[in-house]
C-alpha cells in the first residue's frame, strides 16, 4: 500500500485495520453454570472468535463491582469481579489470546466508580478527608416545603432523576451523572487523575493488555461552578447537562495527559490502541480528539446514526425516520477524517444498542438472514475501524414481546419508576416508553449467548442452572452457533466470507478516502462511491422489501462486481436492478 500525501489517515496501523469483537462478559459463555459468563468461558471460545476473521477482542468491565450498572461501576480497578473468575484467569485469557495472534482491548471506566470504592468511601466519610475533593460534593441549594434538601442545580441524570443524591452522613450531594451509586470523579483533581491512571490503566498496561475502549471520555472536564443548566425541556424541573460536562474546557489537555501516561509506562514498543466513547461533537472536536500530531485518542464511537429515530429529549420516544437521514447520519462517523491524519470507527452494535437487524432491517424470518448480510456488506465496504458484537455474526433479533418486569437495564428500571410515580401506568407517557423499549433497549444486546439449540440455556450454561438473565427465545428458530456453523447460508457464514472481503481488498475497504453518495435522496436505495489511488468502491445496498433499481456511476464499463449476499448463481452482474434486501460492491480499477 502506497500512502497518498493528500491522505495522511490512510498510514497503516494495526489498530486502523482490526476488526474488533466486542464481548458482554456476563453473557458470553458460563464455564461453571453458576448463571453467569466468566473468563475460562471466554477462553474456552477464543478459537471460535478466532475464525470468524477478527483481529481483537474488547471485553466490557470484568472489574470488581456491585454490578448495579453491570460493572459500570467499578469498586477496585485491579482485580476481577469474582463470579468472573480471579486475576491469573483474565492473564491466562490475556496470553491465550495473544498466542492465538489476536489483540486484547479492555473497557476503561474513569468518569466515575462505584460508590464502593476505596476512594469514595474516604471521601464520604468526613468533609475533611483528603480525598474529599476526588469527587463533587456540594451543599443543599436549600430546602422544600417538606425540608427535602434541593439539589445543588438542575442537571438531570442519564438514567432518570436528578444528577445529584444526597449524602446523610455528611448532609451533602454528589454529583453522579449516571446511576445513584456511581459517583463522578472529579479530574480537576491532580491526585484524583494521577491515581486513576495508575490504578485503571497501569496496572493493565503492565499485565500486557493493547488498547483500551474509553467509557464516556467526552465527559471528564466539567464546567467550574457547575451552573445550572438550560432548559430545553419544558416539562421536566432535570435539564441535560451537556452544556457543562459534554466536551468540556480540558478534555483535551486530559486526554492528552492519559496518552502521555500510556507511551511513558508501556516499555516493550507495542502500539495501543485508544477508542472513545465520545456521544456527541462537531466535526471539529472529533478531529482535535483523533489527529496523531495532538496524541489525544486513536478513534472515537459516535452516536449519531444510532439515535436515529429516537428523541434528543428521550431516547425511549421514538420519532419516524428516513433512510436519507440514517444515511447521512452514519457518514458522519467517518467523513471528517478525509485528508486528515485522523482516525475513526465503523459499528452497528455494542452493549448499549439493540439488535441492528431489528432496528435497520428486517427481522421477519423472511427477511431476517439476507438484510443481516446486506448489513454486513455495508459495515465492511467503511471506512475505519471495525466492531462487531456478539451475537451479531448470527444475526441476533431484538427479543420479543417481553412485559418491563423481564427486563434488567437499571436505565429501564429508573424510567419505568419515574414514568409511573409522575404519570400513571396507563398513561400514554407509559405506552410510549413500553414501545421505545421494545425497539431500542440495550438490553436487547445483553441476553445470553446462543451456542446451541438446546433447551433450555442453548449452550450459555448448563441444563439445571438459571442464567443471571433471559434468554432471547430466538435461539429455537435457528439462531444460534451450532446451526448456523452448519448451514453455509447462515449469517455467521456470510460474516466469515465479509470479513476476508475486507482483509483482501483492505486498501479500498478500510483506508477508502473521498466517500460520496450517490441517489442521496432515494428512500429505498443506499449508494456511495470512495477510492483509493486508482481504484474506486461502488456499493448499492437496497434496504426495502422491493425491487429496486440503481445506476453504476457514468454507467463505467469497469466496475467489476466483487462482493454481495447473494448466492452467484442468482445474481446478473449486468442487471441494474437489486432484489428485496440486496447489496453488491463493486470495484474499478
Amino acid at each position: 500500500m502506497t500512502i497518498s500525501s493528500a491522505h495522511p489517515e490512510t498510514e497503516p496501523k494495526w489498530w486502523k485495520e482490526a476488526t474488533v469483537y466486542q464481548i458482554y462478559p456476563a453473557s458470553f459463555k458460563d464455564s461453571n453454570d453458576d448463571g453467569w459468563g466468566d473468563m475460562k468461558g471466554i477462553s474456552s471460545k477464543l478459537e471460535y472468535i478466532k475464525e470468524l476473521g477478527v483481529d481483537a477482542i474488547w471485553i466490557s468491565p470484568f472489574y470488581d463491582s456491585p454490578q448495579d450498572d453491570m460493572g459500570y461501576d467499578i469498586a477496585n480497578y485491579e482485580k476481577v469481579w469474582p463470579t468472573y473468575g480471579t486475576n491469573e484467569d483474565c492473564f491466562a485469557l490475556i496470553e491465550k489470546t495473544h498466542k492465538l495472534g489476536m489483540k486484547f482491548i479492555t473497557d476503561l471506566v474513569i468518569n466515575h466508580c462505584s460508590s464502593e470504592h476505596e476512594w469514595f468511601k474516604e471521601s464520604r466519610s468526613s468533609k475533611t478527608n483528603p480525598k474529599r475533593d476526588w469527587f463533587f460534593w456540594r451543599p443543599p441549594k436549600g430546602y422544600d416545603a417538606e425540608g427535602k434538601p434541593i439539589p445543588p442545580n438542575n442537571w438531570k441524570s442519564y438514567f432518570g432523576g436528578s444528577a445529584w443524591t444526597f449524602d446523610e452522613k455528611t448532609q451533602e450531594f454528589y454529583l453522579r451523572l449516571f446511576c445513584s451509586t456511581q459517583p463522578d470523579l472529579n479530574w480537576e483533581n491532580e491526585d484524583c487523575r494521577k491515581a486513576i491512571y495508575e490504578s485503571a490503566v497501569g496496572y493493565w498496561l503492565d499485565h500486557g493488555v493493547d488498547g483500551f475502549r474509553i467509557d464516556v471520555g467526552s465527559l471528564y472536564s466539567k464546567v467550574v461552578g457547575l451552573p445550572d443548566a438550560p432548559i430545553i425541556d419544558e416539562n421536566s424541573v432535570w435539564q441535560s447537562s451537556d452544556p457543562y460536562t459534554l466536551n468540556g474546557p480540558r478534555i483535551h489537555e486530559f486526554h492528552q495527559e492519559m496518552n502521555q501516561f500510556i507511551r511513558n509506562r508501556v516499555k516493550d514498543g507495542r502500539e495501543i490502541m485508544t477508542v472513545g466513547e465520545m456521544q456527541h461533537a462537531s466535526d471539529e472536536t472529533k478531529k482535535l480528539y483523533t489527529s496523531a500530531s495532538r496524541h489525544e485518542l486513536g478513534e472515537l464511537f459516535n452516536f449519531s446514526h444510532t439515535d436515529v429515530g429516537t428523541s434528543p429529549l428521550f431516547r425511549y420516544n421514538l420519532v419516524p425516520f428516513e433512510l436519507k437521514e440514517w444515511k447521512i447520519a452514519l457518514a458522519e462517523l467517518f467523513r471528517y477524517i478525509n485528508g486528515t491524519d485522523c482516525w475513526s470507527t465503523i459499528y452497528l452494535e455494542n452493549h448499549d444498542q439493540p439488535r441492528s437487524i431489528t432496528r435497520f432491517g428486517d427481522d421477519s424470518p423472511k427477511n431476517r438472514v439476507v438484510s443481516g448480510k446486506l448489513l454486513s456488506i455495508l459495515l465492511i465496504s467503511l471506512t475505519g475501524t471495525l466492531f462487531i458484537y456478539q451475537g451479531q455474526e448470527l444475526g441476533q433479533i431484538n427479543f420479543k414481546n417481553w412485559s418491563v418486569e423481564k427486563y434488567e437495564d437499571v436505565e429501564i428500571k429508573n424510567n419505568y419508576r419515574l414514568i409511573k410515580e409522575e404519570c400513571g401506568e396507563n398513561s400514554e407517557e407509559m405506552k410510549k416508553f413500553l414501545e421505545g423499549i421494545a425497539l431500542v433497549s440495550r438490553d436487547h444486546a445483553r441476553t445470553p449467548m446462543p451456542w446451541t439449540p438446546n433447551e433450555p440455556n442453548a449452550g450459555f450454561s448448563g441444563p439445571n442452572t438459571k442464567p443471571w438473565f433471559y434468554l432471547n427465545e430466538s435461539f429455537r428458530q435457528g439462531i444460534n452457533v451450532e446451526e448456523e456453523q452448519k448451514n453455509s447460508d447462515s449469517v455467521l457464514a456470510f460474516w466469515k466470507k465479509a470479513l476476508e472481503f475486507r482483509k483482501n481488498h483492505k486498501d479500498i475497504a478500510v483506508y477508502g478516502y473521498d466517500f460520496k453518495f450517490i441517489d442521496l435522496d432515494n428512500k429505498k436505495l443506499f449508494s456511495f462511491t470512495k477510492r483509493y489511488n486508482n481504484k474506486t468502491l461502488f456499493a448499492a445496498l437496497n434496504f426495502s422489501s422491493d425491487a429496486t433499481d440503481f445506476k453504476i456511476p457514468n454507467d463505467d464499463s469497469s466496475f467489476k462486481l466483487e462482493f454481495g449476499n447473494y448466492p452467484k448463481k442468482e445474481v446478473d452482474a449486468s442487471s441494474r436492478t437489486l432484489k428485496p434486501w440486496e447489496g453488491r460492491i463493486y470495484i474499478s480499477e
